[in-house]
C-alpha cells in the first residue's frame, strides 16, 4: 500500500504518550525511549528545521519532535525517526468525497472513521456489516460500493 502524508500530524498529536526524550545530547542530538518497550532511538533534528524546532508547540500529549505552521504538522527528525513512525501510515483505505475532500478513513483492521454524515450513514447501512471476507475482497468490496456512490479511495 502506497502511503500518502497529508502532514496534518494527528498521527503525531499523542505520540508524547509513547515516545519521550531519555537523553539530550546537545547540537539538537537526543536519545528517545519508546515507554512500551523500552528501545530506543538516537534522533536529530534535521538541519532544515532547526528553527521550527525552537518554537513551542501547545500540544502536550504530542511527540516531543512536531511542530505546527499554517496548519501543517512537521516531524522536526524526519530523517532520523524511529523505526516505528516509519512504518506507520494512518490509513489502509483513504476516502474523498466528491470535491476530493477527506471525508474519512479505514486505518488498520477495517477500523472506520468517517468525517462525513453521509458517509458514516453510507458505511452503517451498506459496509458494517459486510461479511467476514479476505482483506483484498473485503477492500475491493467496499472500494466498489464508495465509487458507485461517488467517492474516491486512495490505498
Amino acid at each position: 500500500m502506497v502511503f500518502y502524508c497529508e502532514q496534518c500530524g494527528e498521527c503525531c498529536s499523542i505520540m508524547g504518550e509513547v515516545l519521550s526524550v531519555f537523553e539530550e545530547y546537545g547540537d539538537y542530538r537526543f536519545l528517545l525511549v519508546n515507554k512500551y518497550t523500552g528501545e530506543k532511538t538516537r534522533v536529530e533534528v534535521d538541519l532544515d528545521k532547526r528553527a521550527l524546532f525552537m518554537e513551542e508547540d501547545a500540544l502536550p500529549a504530542a511527540c516531543p519532535f512536531l511542530r505546527h505552521r499554517d496548519h501543517v504538522g512537521y516531524c522536526t527528525v524526519h530523517l532520523t525517526r524511529p523505526e516505528m513512525c516509519r512504518d506507520f501510515g494512518c490509513w489502509r483505505l483513504l476516502i474523498l468525497d466528491h470535491s476530493g475532500k477527506r471525508a474519512g478513513r479505514v486505518m488498520q483492521a477495517r477500523f472506520f472513521s468517517p468525517e462525513s454524515p453521509a458517509l458514516a450513514l453510507l458505511w452503517e447501512e451498506r459496509i458494517r456489516t459486510l461479511d467476514e471476507r479476505e482483506d483484498e475482497d473485503w477492500d475491493r468490496e467496499v472500494i466498489a460500493i464508495l465509487s458507485c456512490e461517488g467517492y474516491s479511495v486512495i490505498r
